[in-house]
């Protein structure tokens, strides 16, 4: 009999946004660094790496660049090569971490803003935090002729860098696509969004539909989002219980007191 040799599978888990919390290193705070900032002008900040385990643990920090789009693609490019990349105005004081158990690491940076009066809106980077992996636990045994199987977590944490040029740089949000799809016996309104614009917006979210008399049927909530410019988002709004029938559909994106965008479209449910 050939013996089945053991095999390690590596489970790589990326969060960016939110900072979910696991034994092992976790980023302490916002995931995002958001700043307004002048052209010219340079501020500093930390990223605090905490381990909640009983062992030491190490992390390796890096960046990248980022977008995303609403088919579900992320992209995670080379830093500073995004047309809108503040990749090379961030420079790191260290590149890696060790973290005793129990208690946590800062990770200074410094971003220095080009003194370029051309500039405006807004510009983004991740500084990423990686967790080095530790050696393999050994795989249970399987017994003869059985495949033995070990499997390994590395996680990995993207700290969004947002700059954005004081309050400068055009808003601008494109409905893209519109889809009306069933989902687990749900209704449900799918809008793609794109910001066309210079400057992140982080709209609400809301459809208001009316009948064929103009008589208003409901007010239906979708949610927040944030959309960084020349990226896309999904979104869904949930028109379960509206009876069927065809309304016009008045969908809008509510930037704070800022800016509101809107869509107008028929609906045939």
């Amino acid at each position: 009999m050939k013996r089945v040799c053991a095999l390690i599978f590596f489970a790589v888990i990326l969060f960016c946004g939110l900072s979910p919390c696991f034994a092992g290193i976790n980023i302490r705070g916002d995931m995002t660094q958001e700043k307004r900032a002048k052209p010219g002008e340079t501020y500093q900040g930390v990223i605090v790496i905490q381990n909640k385990d009983k062992e030491t643990a190490e992390a390796k920090i890096y960046q990248t660049d980022y977008l995303f789009f609403c088919d579900g693609r992320n992209l995670y490019g080379t830093p500073g090569t995004a047309p809108r990349s503040n990749g090379g105005w961030i420079t790191l004081k260290t590149r890696r971490a060790t973290v005793p158990p129990g208690q946590a690491a800062e990770i200074p940076f410094t971003i220095k803003v080009p003194e370029d009066t051309s500039l405006s809106g807004t510009y983004w980077s991740m500084i990423m935090v990686e967790e080095l992996s530790r050696p393999a636990p050994n795989p249970a045994k399987g017994g003869k002729d059985k495949l033995e199987v070990g499997i390994q977590t590395v996680l990995r944490y993207g700290v969004q860098m947002v700059t954005h040029i004081e309050n400068s740089g055009l808003r601008k949000l494109k409905f893209v696509k519109t889809d009306l799809k069933q989902e687990n016996n749900k209704v449900i309104l799918q809008l793609d969004i794109e910001n066309t614009g210079e400057r992140w917006l982080r709209p609400a979210l809301s459809a208001e539909l009316y009948d064929g008399k103009g008589k208003l049927v409901g007010r239906f909530k979708g949610g927040n989002f944030r959309v960084f410019p020349a990226t896309s988002v999904r979104m869904k709004i949930d028109l379960s219980g509206v009876p069927k029938g065809t309304y016009k559909a008045m969908v809008i994106a509510d930037n704070k007191d800022e800016n509101i965008f809107g869509a107008q479209y028929t609906l045939t449910i």
